[in-house]
C-alpha cells in the first residue's frame, strides 16, 4: 500500500513500540559490473550467470486500465491507445501457492470501487523503474513495452493543468477513475494538493524513463522530460522554492527544502534527477544539486554515537530512523560521484560502512530505530541497505561490496525467520518477516518491486550475488542490548511512569512503554555483566533545562569513571510534535572487562527510559553453503582483537571499505577501529 509515509510512521509507532507487520502490510541505481571480485566468491548459481531477476509475479500484478482524457488528466498517445497498465497494490496468498490481486481498503460491491483504490502512483512509479532497468540490462523488448505503458499510466495520474499542475493523484480505481481523497484520509488531501512522496517517486520514474528512452523513442522521451519538468515546476513552488531556508527541530536547524520534510522522499527523487542529469538535462542537474545539499544536511557523525552515521530520514524527529525508503546513501553516493561532491560521498560511505554493519548486527533491517531497533522487516528496507552499500562502494572501498552482499542475504535466509523471502523461480517476494519470526506470505506490489530492484543489482554485480545467495540463515547476532530503567534498582523517590497514550512520544517510542522519573538526589542502578561495551543513556530529555544525570561505573566500591549528561535543554521544539526528544546519548567511558554496577544519580528532573549497551565489537554470524560467515563491526574507534566466533579467514576493513590486511591469526580476529571485518 502507498500512503503518506509520515502518516504511516506516526500511526505505526503510536500503536506500539514493537509493531507487528499487518496482515496486508504497508507495501509500501542499478550499479555497474563488479569492480573487483570479493575475496571469497563462491561458484553458486548466481556466480555461474543464472539471473536472479524474474518479472513473472510483477507481470501477474499488472492490469490493463482504461483511461479517458480530461481537462486536467491525459497521457501520451491516449487518443490512439486509451489503455494503460498498472500493478495491483496488494496480492494476498490463496494458501495453495497462488495469489489474488487486491486493492487498498474495502471494495464497494455495487461500484467496484475501493475506499482507497486498486492501483497507486507510488507502486506505478517504482514498477516503471523495474521494467526500465530490466530492459536496459537485458534488451528485453517486453520489459521496454511494459515500461512505456506503466509510465503512461503514471503520467495520467499527474495533474497536467490548473493550480495543482505537476502534482500527482495517488489512487486509481479499476475502471480508471481517480480517487483524490482516500478513506481513511491521507495527507495531502486531496492527494494532488501539495508535494508528496508519490510526487517524489514520479520524478524518479520520469527521470529514469527519459534517460532510457532518449535514444530509443525521441518523441516519448520528450514527453517524459516535459512531465519531469512539470514536476519540477510544482516542486519549485514548494520545497525547491525554500532552498537555503531552515526549520527548527528540537533546537537544531534542519533543511526546509526536503520534499514533504523527508530525506527519504527527496532521495528517491534524486535518483531520477541523477539519471536525467547524466545525459545532459541541466534543469535536473540544478535540482539534484539543490536537493543533495538538503539530504546531506541530514547526515550524522559516525563517531558521535546514535545513529552511527545514518542519514536521518525526517525533520520531524532527531531520534527516528526508518529502513523503508532509506535511499539517502544510494542517492548521495550517485549524486556525489556525478557532481564531484566529496562531502556527499563521505555521508554515503558513513551510512553504508558504519551504520549498516550495526543494522546487520541487530538482526537485519528492522522497519524503525525509534530510537531502538524494532518492528518488522520488509523488502523495502532490505533493498535500501544493499543499494546504499553498492553506491557507496563506487566511491569507497571494496569492503562495502561485502556489506552489500551480507545485506542482500536477507532475501535468501539471513533474516529473523531464517528462511528465503524471495523466490527466483517465480519472482515472488514475501511481504515481510514479523517480529516473532513469522513470514507474511502475501506478496504485494511494493515487496515485489523492491525485491526485484535488489535482484537487478545482484545480477549486475555477480560477486556480490555469489555472497548473498550463499547465505542460508542467520545463526546469531549481537547488536544493542537494552536494560530497562523500570527493571533496575530504584531508590525510594523514583516513580515508574507509563503514559496513558502509550509508548509513542510524538517523536519516538519509549522502550518498554515506560520510563522512570528520577527526582534530584535519587538513583537508578543497573547490574551490567557485558565486557568492553559502550554505554548510551536513553533519557527523554525535556525542552527546558532540567539539570543533569550523573553516571558512574562502579567496580565494587571503586569508581571506574564518571560523567554527566543533560536531562533537558533541547530548546524550541519547532516543527516537531512534542517538546523534548528521545535520543540515546553516548556516555564518556566504556565498560571494563568484568561485571560492574552502572549508577545514574539525578541532579535535577531526569526521565530515564533505559541504559543501552552497544558491544565494542558487534557481530552477526551467518550460515552459508560452505560453513559460517561472520561480520565483526567495531564501535569504540580503537583497533580490537577478539576471539573468532567461527573458523575461517578474512580481511579487515576501514569504515570506508578500504582493505587493511588479513584479519585472522592465532584464533583472534583483528577489527579496525570504527571499521569492520568479514571472515569465512
Amino acid at each position: 500500500m502507498s500512503i503518506s509515509r509520515r502518516a504511516f510512521l506516526t500511526a505505526a509507532a503510536a500503536a506500539s513500540a514493537l509493531t507487528l507487520l499487518p496482515a496486508r502490510p504497508a507495501d509500501a541505481a542499478v550499479g555497474s559490473g563488479a569492480a573487483s571480485a570479493l575475496p571469497f566468491s563462491l561458484p553458486t548459481e548466481a556466480a555461474r550467470g543464472r539471473r536472479l531477476t524474474n518479472l513473472a509475479h510483477l507481470r501477474f500484478l499488472l492490469a490493463e486500465v482504461p483511461v479517458a482524457a480530461s481537462a486536467t488528466h491525459t497521457t501520451y498517445g491516449i487518443d490512439v491507445r486509451p489503455v494503460v497498465r498498472a500493478p495491483w497494490t496488494y496480492a494476498d496468498t490463496d494458501g495453495t501457492g497462488g495469489y489474488r490481486p487486491v486493492g487498498g481498503g474495502t471494495r464497494d460491491a455495487a461500484t467496484g470501487h475501493w475506499t482507497q483504490g486498486a492501483y497507486n502512483a507510488d507502486d506505478i512509479a517504482r514498477a516503471a523503474v523495474v521494467f526500465l532497468r530490466d530492459w536496459k540490462a537485458t534488451g528485453d523488448v517486453q520489459s521496454r513495452d511494459e515500461a512505456r505503458d506503466v509510465l503512461r499510466s503514471l503520467a495520467f495520474l499527474q495533474t497536467a493543468s490548473g493550480p495543482d499542475a505537476g502534482r500527482v493523484v495517488l489512487w486509481q480505481q479499476e475502471d480508471g477513475a481517480l480517487n483524490p481523497s482516500a478513506i481513511p484520509i491521507e495527507l495531502p488531501d486531496p492527494s494532488d494538493s501539495a508535494e508528496s512522496y508519490w510526487l517524489a517517486r514520479t520524478v524518479w520514474a520520469f527521470g529514469e524513463g527519459y534517460a532510457a528512452f532518449v535514444a530509443e523513442d525521441a518523441d516519448f522521451a520528450a514527453f517524459l522530460l516535459e512531465r519531469l519538468h512539470l514536476c519540477l515546476d510544482a516542486l519549485g513552488a514548494e520545497s525547491l522554492g525554500r532552498a537555503g531556508q531552515f526549520v527548527r527541530s528540537d533546537g537544531r536547524d534542519l533543511p526546509a527544502w526536503l520534499i514533504a520534510g523527508g530525506a527519504d522522499a527527496t532521495a528517491e527523487a534524486m535518483l531520477g534527477l541523477a539519471a536525467a542529469a547524466e545525459i545532459g538535462d541541466a534543469r535536473s542537474r540544478d535540482a539534484l544539486a539543490t536537493y543533495g545539499e538538503a539530504v546531506a544536511a541530514m547526515a550524522t557523525d559516525p563517531r558521535g554515537g546514535w545513529p552511527f552515521g545514518a542519514v536521518l530520514p525526517w525533520t520531524g524527529s532527531l531520534g527516528f530512523w526508518h529502513a523503508w525508503g532509506a535511499a539517502a546513501p544510494e542517492a548521495l553516493g550517485r549524486a556525489g560521484a556525478l557532481l564531484r561532491r566529496r562531502d556527499w560521498s563521505k555521508a554515503a560511505i558513513a551510512d553504508a560502512g558504519t551504520f549498516t554493519p550495526q543494522v546487520l548486527a541487530s538482526g537485519g533491517p528492522h522497519n524503525a530505530w525509534a530510537p531502538l531497533p524494532a518492528e518488522a522487516q520488509i523488502a523495502y528496507g532490505a533493498h535500501g541497505r544493499v543499494a546504499g552499500a553498492l553506491a557507496a562502494a563506487g566511491v569507497g572501498g571494496e569492503g562495502l561490496r561485502l556489506i552489500a552482499g551480507l545485506a542482500a542475504g536477507w532475501f535468501f535466509g539471513a533474516n529473523t525467520a531464517g528462511l528465503p523471502v524471495y523466490d527466483p523461480a517465480t519472482g515472488v517476494t514475501f511481504d515481510g518477516v514479523e517480529t516473532d519470526g513469522r513470514i507474511n506470505r502475501n506478496s504485494g506490489a511494493e515487496s515485489t518491486i523492491h525485491g526485484l530492484l535488489t535482484m537487478l543489482l545482484l545480477d549486475a554485480n555477480r560477486d556480490v550475488a555469489a555472497l548473498a545467495t550463499s547465505i542460508t540463515g542467520l545463526n546469531s547476532f549481537s547488536g544493542l542490548r537494552v536494560l530497562e530503567a523500570e527493571s533496575a534498582r530504584l531508590s525510594a523517590g523514583c516513580v515508574v511512569e507509563r503514559p496513558a497514550e502509550g509508548a509513542w512520544t510524538g517523536e519516538g517510542n519509549l522502550s518498554g512503554g515506560a520510563y522512570v522519573r528520577v527526582p534530584a538526589g535519587e538513583t537508578v542502578e543497573f547490574d551490567v555483566t557485558e565486557a568492553d561495551g559502550i554505554l548510551h543513556a536513553l533519557i527523554w530529555r525535556q525542552a527546558a533545562e532540567a539539570g543533569d544525570a550523573v553516571w558512574e561505573v562502579l567496580r565494587g566500591r571503586k569508581r571506574v569513571w564518571k560523567t554527566r549528561v543533560p536531562a533537558g535543554g533541547t530548546g524550541d521544539r519547532g516543527l516537531t510534535e512534542a517538546d523534548g526528544m528521545l535520543v540515546p546519548q553516548r556516555l564518556g567511558g566504556d565498560l571494563p572487562r568484568e561485571a560492574v554496577v552502572v549508577r545514574c544519580t539525578s541532579r535535577g528532573d531526569v526521565r530515564l527510559d533505559a541504559l543501552v549497551i552497544q558491544p565494542a565489537v558487534a557481530s552477526a554470524v551467518y550460515a552459508t553453503t560452505s560453513g559460517s560467515a561472520v561480520l565483526y563491526a567495531e564501535g569504540t574507534g580503537r583497533d580490537q582483537r577478539v576471539a573468532a566466533l567461527a573458523p575461517g579467514s578474512g580481511r579487515a576493513y576501514e569504515a570506508d571499505g578500504s582493505q587493511r590486511g588479513q584479519a585472522v591469526g592465532g584464533g583472534k580476529v583483528r577489527v579496525r577501529g570504527g571499521g569492520f571485518t568479514v571472515t569465512r
